[in-house]
């Protein structure tokens, strides 16, 4: 545990995680480049996933939003219904990840399959963005839920019927409904046909005003217009690239628009799918952290990679020919292990690009956060030391903890960040290394 692997090609700076364990409840940490704990914030519960802003607070949230200053102060915090993602924009307004639901008699009049649809009815991707205030979430100024774009081609006399391969803006309803019921080894978060979705990241490109959503149980990541007007999120026409609410773009699983077949699948239950920033090598290109629980069930291949996909940008839209799938057949670079199945996790788990050209990755069930160059030479590597039961001894190993279908070290994280040692949020927080995490050897 705690700091394995450090190289000179390595890119120097500062690490951001968070953990709840039993012992010292929910916590932040930064860590600097020797694994040294420099910051940490108490945090109400655990809240995934956390990042530091350049003026310095830590803001994340994990079913609530909150915002919290560098001694620890809530700043002001969000009890809405959200989940997995959230996003602070550039004019300080936050979107929420959440869900819109429908009742099983309401998606069977939308056009669902009666029979993929059980009691507990659909639970579709919705966005809230609001304006935050002192005390709570503040107004709704803008939002957008999947239900108002759907087609199907299951029942004529119900609303949304068309050609589902003549429409890849729009998303049917009765894809995947069967899919998200499979039991996955070492999977937590099977739910059942409700969880009809399953969105888990959320990115924004100030410079398109375009939303991405990782939609896992389609193995899809969409980009939606965010310029739209509130009506027009709801529609059809309108926003930037004229298509109001309808989807911009789709990867990873043109199955779920009749453009492929199995063979052409490229993800498979991704997360933390987000642009390549400005500045940084592969600026405007896609990283997604490509977790291959599905391909474990489809290819009989238990391995996960990080996988970086160039967009056909058009100005505001996405090149496609039409009768084909949205571009390109396969990723610009992946990593994954020498011995694939050595580099796994199902669930959770990120990557960043660095400035000097290398990717952290997160390798969530392991609690590893490791570096790597573009030729895939791991530079650096972290193994968080915090689990359940609280900090852990040197030469330990952490718990398992039992999940669905299988078991999970008990040191898992969702997420991490690296800062530059320039970092605007880094420059008012005292930074001195107070030594590492994990506790000393036992005698």
């Amino acid at each position: 545990m705690g700091l394995l692997v450090s190289e000179p090609e390595s890119f120097a700076g500062y690490t951001l995680f968070s953990k709840e364990d039993s012992v010292n409840g929910a916590n932040a940490y930064l860590i600097d480049h020797q694994g040294r704990l420099v910051h940490q914030w108490p945090m109400r519960r655990h809240s995934n996933p956390v990042e530091l802003l350049p003026n310095g607070n830590l803001f994340g949230g994990s079913q609530g939003a909150r915002e919290i200053g560098p001694n620890g102060a809530v700043l002001w915090g969000c009890s809405r219904h959200q989940h997995h993602d959230l996003l602070k924009l550039p004019n300080g307004n936050v979107v929420l990840l959440g869900d819109r639901r429908l009742t099983r008699e309401a998606a069977v009049a939308a056009g669902a399959n009666p029979d993929l649809v059980d009691d507990a009815g659909l639970r579709g991707t919705r966005l809230i963005e609001f304006q935050p205030d002192d005390a709570s979430c503040g107004e709704i100024v803008w939002e957008w839920s999947v239900f108002d774009h759907l087609i199907q081609d299951f029942d004529p006399t119900k609303p949304n019927y068309g050609a589902v391969e003549e429409h890849p803006e729009l998303v049917d309803l009765n894809f995947a409904l069967t899919n998200s019921t499979a039991l996955l080894p070492n999977d937590a978060n099977v739910s059942g046909r409700g969880d009809w979705h399953h969105s888990n990241s959320l990115d924004y490109n100030a410079e398109l005003d375009q939303i991405m959503i990782s939609v896992r149980h389609f193995s899809e990541v969409w980009i939606i217009d965010h310029s739209t007007s509130a009506e027009e999120a709801a529609g059809h026409s309108g926003g930037n690239a004229g298509k109001g609410g309808d989807l911009l773009y789709r990867w990873g699983n043109p199955r779920a628009y009749r453009a492929g077949t199995e063979a052409d699948q490229r993800l498979f239950w991704q997360h933390d799918a987000h642009w390549i920033p400005e500045g940084l090598p592969g600026a405007g290109n896609m990283l997604v952290f490509n977790n291959g629980a599905e391909r474990a069930v489809q290819r009989r291949r238990l391995h996960s990679s990080v996988d970086e996909i160039a967009l056909p940008a058009e100005g505001w839209n996405y090149r496609m020919e039409p009768g084909s799938a949205y571009g390109p057949s396969a990723p610009l670079w992946t990593y994954a292990a020498d011995h694939p199945p050595d580099f796994y996790s199902p669930t959770v788990s990120g990557a960043q690009r660095l400035p000097n050209g290398n990717t952290l990755i997160t390798n969530g069930d392991s609690g590893a956060i490791f570096e790597v160059t573009p030729s895939g030479k791991k530079v650096w590597e972290y193994v968080n030391p915090v689990a359940h039961d609280g900090a852990l001894r040197q030469g330990e190993n952490p718990p398992e903890v039992r999940i669905r279908g299988g078991a999970r070290l008990g040191n898992s994280l969702y997420r991490s960040y690296r800062y530059a040692p320039d970092y605007p949020g880094l420059q008012g927080l005292d930074l001195t290394p107070s030594g590492p995490i994990e506790l000393p050897r036992a005698p």
